[in-house]
């Protein structure tokens, strides 16, 4: 881990107690973190920076059941199954926390570029590229006028509809390490036409992260396709 590296892994931990000190006192705060409340109080008021060993527990071990049980707080799932993640997908601060953890839990390759499909993942694929500081893109359900060539991955739903995403051809190079991200994964047909993509445009999946999984099917057709990490945040 380089200088940089280590000093925005230490300032991400930094914020990731912050977060959590919005709810708690600082003896709540170390009886859940198992660290000591004085230390706490100088990391959340920006007088030191945890070590590098000490920043890792928080981001990847406190950050990710903090993260979880915040997530869980935010969406509303109705009487028919439908899921309200925007208490989540339109907080871009929440998300930043986000991309660090799930990072670290699971382990993904840093990609060449994060792809999701508009339009509710791309706040979150904005975070997640910018913290790995690389590209993002999006595919669309129509084609953009000004853009000639195109990827296209086209599926007949269970419902008997057909989905269409189209993605620009100049967003994905062949060789690319890919992490496919969405804000939901619930069949794993969204995800699987982005997976058609990689695979069409001859490059590599990084993994593939959603915020909520409705369920496991969506997370075991996934699976199915790579042996890339696959995982959810939280599971409803």
């Amino acid at each position: 881990m380089n200088r940089a590296e280590k000093a925005a892994l230490q300032l991400r931990a930094v914020d990731v107690l912050r977060m959590l000190k919005q709810t708690r006192t600082y003896d709540e705060l170390a009886a859940e973190t198992g660290l000591p409340a004085g230390d706490l109080n100088r990391y959340v008021n920006g007088h030191v920076l945890p070590g590098t060993e000490r920043a890792r527990e928080v981001v990847g071990e406190v950050g990710y059941e903090a993260l979880a049980a915040e997530l869980g707080e935010r969406i509303r799932v109705d009487e028919e199954g439908y899921v309200d993640n925007s208490g989540a997908v339109f907080d871009q601060s929440f998300l930043d926390l986000v991309a660090p953890v799930a990072a670290d839990a699971f382990e993904f390759g840093r990609p060449d570029l994060v792809l999701t499909a508009a339009t509710d993942g791309i706040t979150l694929a904005a975070s997640l590229a910018s913290y790995y500081g690389t590209r993002c893109a999006y595919a669309k359900k129509r084609k953009e006028t000004a853009v000639e060539e195109f990827i296209e991955a086209r599926e007949r739903l269970e419902s008997g509809i057909e989905l269409t995403y189209y993605l620009p051809a100049a967003a994905i190079s062949d060789g690319d390490s890919v992490l496919v991200v969405d804000d939901l994964i619930r069949s794993g047909e969204t995800q699987e036409l982005l997976l058609d993509i990689v695979e069409t445009a001859e490059a590599d999946v990084a993994g593939v992260f959603a915020l909520i999984a409705a369920g496991d099917d969506g997370i075991e057709r996934a699976r199915e396709r790579t042996d890339a990490p696959v995982g959810a945040l939280t599971t409803v």
